[in-house]
């Protein structure tokens, strides 16, 4: 323990626990829900409490039927069960993931519930510390190593297949790298093929400046990073 001890099976014990699970629950989802994500304060905070009781409920049965119940066994079913929440917050949109961040907040809660159940309470509110702060400061740094990054991931419309191979070539030879790449056919007449492809762009040319250059090459509609 870090700070105070809440293990013992007693009424005073078992109503911190139950409060602390909701206080904890519920600022991870006013975080997520501020940004206007999944989940949310009123999700988390239930997750965080169904798995309290959960805990509260095996410590219940260990003490009354002592040696009849493993501890663990309840708490290993809600972290794997729990994962039906996270995978309703996983959006696709065209081609974009959303929501993996939330559906990871969602399974955090859990895990904050089940050890403030069984009275891990200072364990837990230092991880919804940590992890509130790391929402927050980890943007920036992403987005300053990303700006510093030289790999760019392209999403790119063309008319005909063939332009697929133009593109590749001319990539080729600017001396860019390619990483990853993959060619999704139209699935009727008028749409555009899809190429998503991750390149390495050398330090001698401007990043921004030679994917707006791209748009040059013959047949391509659109280029847009990822």
């Amino acid at each position: 323990m870090f700070f105070i001890s809440l293990t013992e099976w007693t009424w005073k014990n078992i109503m911190l626990r139950i409060l602390a699970s909701l206080i904890l629950g519920s600022l991870i989802g006013i975080d997520r829900g501020a940004k206007r994500r999944g989940g949310g304060a009123r999700t988390d905070a239930a997750v965080c409490l169904g798995s309290t009781l959960v805990m509260l409920t095996a410590q219940y049965i260990d003490i009354t039927f002592s040696g009849s119940a493993d501890i663990s066994r309840m708490a290993s079913q809600v972290i794997s069960g729990v994962g039906f929440l996270g995978a309703g917050s996983i959006l696709i949109s065209g081609h974009r993931v959303r929501g993996l961040t939330s559906a990871a907040s969602i399974w955090i809660c859990a895990c904050v519930g089940l050890a403030t159940g069984i009275g891990f309470v200072d364990g837990a509110a230092v991880v919804t510390l940590v992890l509130l702060v790391t929402l927050h400061i980890l943007p920036f740094i992403e987005e300053r190593v990303y700006h510093l990054s030289r790999y760019v991931t392209l999403y790119v419309q063309t008319k005909e297949s063939w332009t697929a191979a133009t593109l590749l070539h001319r990539l080729r030879e600017d001396g860019c790298k390619i990483d990853m790449y993959d060619l999704d056919r139209p699935r009727s007449n008028g749409q555009a093929f899809i190429i998503l492809i991750t390149v390495y762009i050398p330090w001698n040319l401007d990043k921004e400046d030679y994917v707006n250059k791209l748009l040059e090459t013959n047949g391509v509609l659109s280029v847009d990073t990822l």
